[in-house]
């Protein structure tokens, strides 16, 4: 029994050290061996935030040591990039760097090289941020690295919820794997003012699983059997 969570939790601008323990609660709330967060999740989504030092991350860190729990959260990384760092006892990593930029993006950050994949107890995770997952190719390129669930970050107007359905959906049928999607709730900058919220999983079958409301602070779980794993 392998168990994700997803979360969206929330986000004090440019307040690394208020946004690491709202991310520590989360982690202890979940209950899972694995909590995605959103896009930017660390600092909020605004352009000029800065890198994120590792020692800031610390009290995640410990959180997850207590909870046997990997953590991917969104940050800015030396690069510049849009990052998603890999959480866990043993410590902090940058484990995957945005390769499709959108919007103003491309003024601040580079886009990364090559997809990425994370594997947790032999289940592997193929990792993404926003606009990667409606770029068919990403998807197609991560699922060939070999992956049993495709994780991502993301941040989406609260009037353009669907398009986070719709691309989880088409992910998980054309690759056969399942779909874990952090989405940002709240308000966040860079005209944000309403993010959609509705974090949620969905099987292989392109079924969701389970599906958060669009309230900071929420965590939602679920259960991948291990017939849907290698």
């Amino acid at each position: 029994m392998f168990t994700l969570a997803v979360a969206q939790p929330r986000c004090t601008p440019y307040d690394v050290a208020a946004n690491v323990a709202a991310h520590a609660s989360a982690v202890r709330a979940a209950g899972a061996r694995v909590v995605v967060f959103p896009e930017l999740s660390l600092t909020g989504y605004h352009f000029d935030a800065p890198v994120v030092p590792f020692d800031l991350v610390e009290p995640l860190v410990q959180a997850c040591a207590e909870t046997g729990t990997v953590a991917f959260a969104g940050a800015p990384v030396q690069g510049p990039h849009i990052g998603v760092l890999e959480v866990s006892g043993a410590g902090v990593r940058v484990a995957y760097r945005k390769m499709w930029l959108g919007g103003g993006e491309p003024v601040r950050f580079r886009p990364g090289d090559a997809p990425a994949v994370v594997e947790v107890d032999g289940v592997r995770l193929g990792l993404a941020v926003c606009k990667d997952t409606g770029v068919p190719q990403h998807a197609a390129d991560t699922a060939a690295l070999g992956i049993d669930v495709y994780v991502a970050g993301v941040l989406e107007h609260a009037w353009d919820s669907a398009v986070v359905d719709e691309r989880a959906r088409r992910i998980a049928v054309e690759h056969g794997v399942w779909v874990a999607v952090a989405s940002f709730a709240g308000s966040t900058g860079e005209g944000y003012a309403s993010a959609a919220g509705r974090s949620a999983v969905w099987d292989s079958s392109g079924r969701m699983v389970v599906s958060a409301d669009t309230s900071v602070d929420s965590v939602v779980r679920a259960v991948i059997p291990a017939r849907a794993t290698r």
